[in-house]
């Protein structure tokens, strides 16, 4: 009776060790979950779009007259162009820039457009100015960095982004941080806030955040530095033959700063650096965008070259080349300000050098999602601009531009 006792017990035991699943090693092991990959809205939009909406991302056009015309509605519709730059032949007043700036909005969302346009222009004070004249006037950069003042380069640059956000543009190619070394420069001068790299890091960089603080995105230029040229790059190539050390002592300083302080934007200058690439101009170099802004400057923004359509590139090449050369090297946008011809040819060059494999779909990719990185960083919209209140808006422009 012992021995049925004692194997009834064990008996029993073994039960419920099999009823409670630890019988077995298999039945030991833990179970595994597979850890859910992180979502990444950007690179699902970025996988959502066909190729010219891609490619249409990375060219920023430029278009005629003050109302739309023809060419740039096409441009936006058939080509997904994902920016426009207003130069003063577009600009004839504040209502009429903001209807302009509405309709080319317009057009985008009719398109079924997966991302805002970039609207730009060229708004640095001075004799670079673009504003609507009825808006006050901003003084060049030198007078700005006469005051040796950050925090007024600061003030400045808020009204700079309010003046520009105020008729519906969200992008403005300022401010300059080539640094004023050469008298001789024919286009530089006085749009540099001055002739050290301190003073132009320090003030450039706080206009930068100014404009910034207002939702506008500031794109600094022109990368590697276009303060020591004796040649308008609108007009032939400028050639630059400072060694290394004394670029990053000099040229380099102030967009290394900018960089520092989180600059969204860079646009990559028309000139042969030859001590950086002897061979190729700094906004067609991987060297230059890549080697050195992106490696040594640590710059992980949009790349925005010059535009393609000024003299400078005309002397190395074909504008369709050199496009896919840009593309290549790094850039992102590809600016191309001038002729719809030009521009239709930009988007056929970048097309075919995509769909033959010549551009790798991972460097398309790559750019566009640092462009929808900036854009839904910056908030941007296609929603309406409301009309302003001119006497207002240069109460605020005054207030700023006060020293006291």
């Amino acid at each position: 009776m012992r021995y049925l006792r004692n194997f009834t017990v064990y008996a029993s035991i073994l039960v419920l060790l099999v009823l409670t699943g630890c019988g077995t090693a298999e039945q030991q092991q833990p179970v595994i979950s597979e850890t859910p990959k992180p979502v990444d809205p950007i690179a699902d939009l970025v996988g959502s779009m066909s190729l010219p909406e891609k490619i249409g991302q990375m060219i920023l056009v430029g278009m005629d007259g003050t109302e739309v015309q023809p060419e740039i509605s096409k441009l936006i519709r058939d080509s997904h162009v994902g920016g426009v730059i207003l130069y003063s032949d577009n600009i004839a007043s504040a209502s009429q820039t903001i209807k302009l700036v509405n309709d080319l909005k317009q057009i985008n969302q009719d398109n079924g457009a997966k991302l805002p346009l970039l609207l730009s222009t060229d708004q640095e004070g001075g004799r670079v100015s673009r504003l609507p004249k009825q808006i006050k006037a901003f003084p060049a950069s030198r007078i700005i960095g006469n005051t040796n003042n950050p925090q007024y380069a600061y003030q400045v640059g808020t009204a700079l982004g309010e003046a520009m956000k105020a008729i519906g543009l969200n992008t403005d190619f300022a401010p300059v941080l080539d640094i004023n070394t050469n008298p001789k420069n024919p286009v530089i001068g006085n749009r540099a806030f001055g002739t050290t790299a301190e003073l132009v890091s320090s003030m450039g960089v706080q206009e930068m955040l100014g404009i910034s603080s207002q939702g506008v995105i500031p794109v600094v230029k022109h990368f590697p530095g276009h303060g020591d040229t004796s040649v308008d790059s609108h007009l032939g190539l400028p050639v630059v033959d400072h060694d290394l050390n004394r670029l990053r002592s000099i040229e380099f300083v102030p967009f290394s700063s900018a960089i520092k302080e989180g600059a969204p934007m860079v646009m990559v200058a028309h000139i042969l650096m030859t001590k950086l690439d002897p061979d190729v101009p700094s906004s067609m170099s991987s060297k230059v965008i890549q080697n050195y802004l992106r490696g040594e400057l640590k710059f992980s923004g949009v790349v925005i070259t010059d535009d393609m359509t000024m003299g400078a590139v005309g002397k190395v090449k074909a504008i369709g080349p050199a496009t896919v050369q840009s593309v290549l090297a790094g850039a992102d946008i590809i600016l191309v300000g001038h002729d719809p011809v030009q521009q239709q040819t930009v988007i056929d060059a970048l097309t075919a050098a995509a769909q033959s494999g010549d551009i790798p779909s991972s460097v398309l990719d790559a750019s566009v999602y640092r462009i929808i990185k900036l854009k839904q960083s910056f908030k941007l919209s296609d929603q309406p601009t409301s009309s302003i209140d001119i006497a207002t808006l240069n109460q605020h422009i005054q207030a700023a531009l006060n020293r006291e």
